[in-house]
């Protein structure tokens, strides 16, 4: 019987992190309205959520400044600017993409940054780079997690190399990361198992990103919990790539710890998520989604057909089907 199955009870070693400005950027190049950062700063603190995400630490070299916002680079003096010295119990976070960030000259020392922990997100075959990444990271003084994503395309047996190669780092959180929103949750199940033996073995822990390809991104982050994970993410609105992420409403909603507070989230998505949406900001399930998840593929291909505003929906299930 899981732990949180009776409802009545919660666990206190639990973690809300809030995805919004990062996963969600991605649908609108990280252009959010003046003051929505502000507002879902403060939302988040009055809510009770234990971790916000500002954005990538993307390489500036990389990618051109001026065709993105500034949750793309999360500069600390941005962050700054948005929470000034966040006097809170909330915690700052960051994400760093291996191979596409400058880690060494772009995440300072912890002491002079606002932020407190680098998530570091890797493709199995980008492990050295992540391992090295995370030891810097931890060498700054920072709170570090991983994030392996697309693990519904891998090997069982390249993981648990994986998972041990991380359990001998200084990483604190290892992350199941449903990229392509393709997994069930008694599959959740098993894999949260495997992660759990070498959480337990290295003394990690454990957290959660799904998303919503299959409109199970919050089943399969409750199915999580109650598995033992206990980092989970989600955003306001489901905002995310593509068919986006767990609905932080739901989350809360579902959580019992008396920290978390469902009426900020409930009135930060009637003020600033709303309208964002009515503004023509384009996200959430939709049947070409499905279709990626339902066939464990990347998204790309349905995000591109939401941009062109392709209807032929039965005409992209053969483009689907079709791919080797």
């Amino acid at each position: 019987m899981k732990e949180l199955s009776e409802l009545m009870d919660f666990r206190p070693s639990i973690k809300v992190v809030d995805a919004t400005l990062r996963d969600g950027g991605l649908v609108n190049d990280f252009y959010f309205p003046e003051g929505f950062a502000k507002a879902l700063y403060e939302a988040n603190v009055k809510a009770g959520v234990d971790y916000m995400e500002f954005g990538y630490k993307a390489d500036k070299e990389m990618f051109d400044v001026k065709k993105f916002g500034p949750s793309k680079f999360s500069d600390d003096d941005y962050i700054r600017s948005v929470v000034g010295e966040n006097d809170t119990d909330l915690k700052i976070a960051v994400m760093a993409d291996v191979g596409r960030c400058n880690y060494k000259a772009d995440i300072q020392e912890k002491a002079n940054s606002p932020v407190d922990l680098i998530r570091v997100a890797t493709y199995l075959h980008q492990m050295p780079g992540a391992l090295d990444m995370i030891e810097d990271a931890k060498k700054k003084g920072y709170e570090v997690s991983c994030n392996i994503m697309a693990i519904s395309n891998s090997q069982e047996s390249d993981l648990k190399v994986a998972l041990d190669l991380l359990g001998k780092s200084s990483v604190d959180v290892i992350y199941i990361v449903d990229s392509y929103g393709a997994l069930y949750p008694e599959q959740i199940a098993r894999i949260a198992d495997i992660y759990g033996e070498f959480a337990a073995k290295y003394n990690k822990k454990l957290g959660i990103h799904a998303h919503d390809n299959q409109k199970l991104a919050f089943a399969n982050t409750i199915e999580a919990a109650g598995d033992g994970v206990d980092y989970l993410d989600a955003t306001y609105a489901s905002m995310g790539r593509g068919a986006g992420n767990c609905a932080m409403e739901l989350l809360l909603g579902f959580l019992r710890n008396p920290k978390f507070k469902l009426y900020p989230v409930i009135k930060f998505i009637e003020n600033h998520m709303n309208p964002l949406k009515e503004s023509g900001v384009v996200w959430g399930y939709d049947l070409q989604y499905l279709m990626t998840g339902v066939f464990n593929q990347h998204p790309r291909t349905a995000i591109q057909f939401t941009k062109d505003k392709r209807k032929d929906f039965s005409a992209y299930y053969m483009e689907v089907t079709s791919q080797e």
